[in-house]
């Protein structure tokens, strides 16, 4: 007897699932190497960028948008919050031989970083799906600015413990984001590739370009975005959760 998901699930549905799966591996692999799971995280938003594409090529399903959801869950909220909880408390060289003050902050933090995440996730899936803008800091940007972030070696705790704080009302803030046009995403997609591929060469080039290139869309477009005449004759891209 075939599984329940054969000829219900398509193409960009398994890429999806597979972007859940990459959010475990990154989570086991961040305890061994925080730069491997940093990429493993961008290659999972890599993912969760094709499975949109896939999705207007070949068609979309019934359960597409709740197994994204469902994916970005692991890999946007849990995935992020154990990066910056290892890359903290590595570098404050807080043990976990006894409960302490600041374990139990950068646990706080991590936690509430989860929690909204998620519940970015399924205000996402209810109200905003179907737009040309979202609100709140998108839970693939906030993982791909802490990813990109390890990349370039900006890894002080308690800077990114700062960062990973302003994401918890980011990403539930009202502030409206607008999708990125097809041009512009290409553009970030490729220094996204290149960030994962060849992180270290020519001086972090790369993670430091993707870095930039997420915090200006994320203090900028909300005002100052160029592209929204351009946006209305261009179709809308799917995976902005």
């Amino acid at each position: 007897m075939l599984p329940r998901f054969v000829g219900r699930l398509g193409v960009a549905d398994a890429v999806t699932i597979a972007n859940a799966a990459l959010g475990f591996v990154a989570i086991v692999i961040a305890f061994v190497d925080i730069a491997l799971a940093a990429r493993l995280i961008l290659l999972a938003a890599i993912a969760d960028g094709l499975d949109g594409i896939l999705a207007r090529r070949y068609g979309g399903t019934d359960a597409g948008p709740y197994l994204d959801s469902l994916a970005d869950v692991a890999s946007f909220a849990v995935a992020p919050a154990v990066l910056a909880f290892v890359v903290v408390t590595d570098g404050l060289e807080i043990g976990f031989d006894a409960v302490t003050g600041e374990l139990l902050l950068v646990t706080a933090i991590c936690a509430l970083f989860v929690a909204a995440a998620v519940t970015r996730l399924g205000m996402y899936t209810a109200y905003d799906i179907s737009g040309s803008y979202t609100e709140g800091v998108q839970t693939t940007l906030a993982a791909t600015v802490l990813g990109a972030a390890i990349l370039a070696g900006e890894s002080e705790p308690w800077l990114v413990l700062a960062v990973t704080g302003a994401f918890c009302y980011l990403m539930v803030s009202r502030i409206q984001y607008p999708d990125l046009l097809a041009r512009d995403a290409a553009i970030m997609g490729v220094v996204h590739v290149l960030a994962i591929l060849v992180p270290d060469v020519a001086g972090r080039t790369f993670p430091y370009a993707l870095l930039t290139l997420g915090i200006a869309y994320m203090l900028l477009s909300p005002w100052f975005y160029w592209g929204d005449r351009e946006r209305r004759a261009e179709p809308e891209l799917h995976g902005n959760a």
